[in-house]
């Protein structure tokens, strides 16, 4: 699908939180309409991008969709303050470190609605194959499905090395009009994306 011009976008980091939406630039990706931008890491730290998308009317749920986006990437050898809040509605908190780890660790996060633990909410996870070389042997395997426990934290194995995405849904206490003007619910979602490397081969 295509993405409308984010609503903000911003990187959390040092205690203070940047606006970047202005240097968001046009970029094609996925033969589809999305946004790019530079950025250069001027120091140490742990650095959070979060992305708030435009709301979009989703006709096959009969909903719109805000699905608050972000990722965490450590610059320099620093690595505090990664399991911080960005202040997000509703956002997924790392109990595992969300960068330097390899294929077939375990992730879990902790999901918070409005600051507090979403308890049993429905958490998406799916692998970016960016080779699109994968053949999954239903659609059940595309996207896998996790509960959150009462405290909101979930826990999933990722056995490919690369981009895993994970979107813990919630339905918002307000709602959006349809294209038509209907007052319609919205869902709400956290997302976080965490890249794992390939495990390293001995030499020979």
């Amino acid at each position: 699908m295509d993405l409308v011009k984010p609503k903000q976008f911003t990187v959390t980091a040092h205690g203070q939180t940047t606006d970047l939406t202005g240097s968001l630039q046009p970029a094609t990706f996925m033969e589809h309409r999305g946004w790019k931008t530079d950025f250069s890491f001027k120091r140490p730290g742990v650095y959070q991008f979060a992305m708030e998308p435009t709301p979009y009317w989703e006709p096959a749920e009969d909903v719109s969709i805000i699905h608050y986006t972000k990722t965490v990437i450590g610059a320099y050898g620093d690595d505090e303050g990664w399991d911080e809040l960005v202040g997000l509605p509703t956002e997924i908190v790392p109990l595992l470190r969300p960068f330097g780890n390899y294929a077939g660790n375990s992730f879990t996060g902790q999901i918070l609605l409005d600051g507090k633990p979403a308890a049993g909410a429905e958490v998406e996870v799916e692998f970016y194959d960016k080779k699109n070389s994968l053949h999954a042997p239903s659609d059940y395997h595309v996207t896998q499905v996790i509960m959150a426990d009462g405290n909101g934290i979930f826990n999933f194995t990722c056995p490919l090395a690369g981009w895993w995405g994970f979107a813990a849904l919630s339905e918002a206490d307000y709602t959006i009009k349809d294209p038509e003007g209907n007052e319609k619910g919205v869902e709400i979602g956290a997302v976080l994306w965490i890249y794992l490397d390939p495990l390293p081969k001995s030499g020979n």
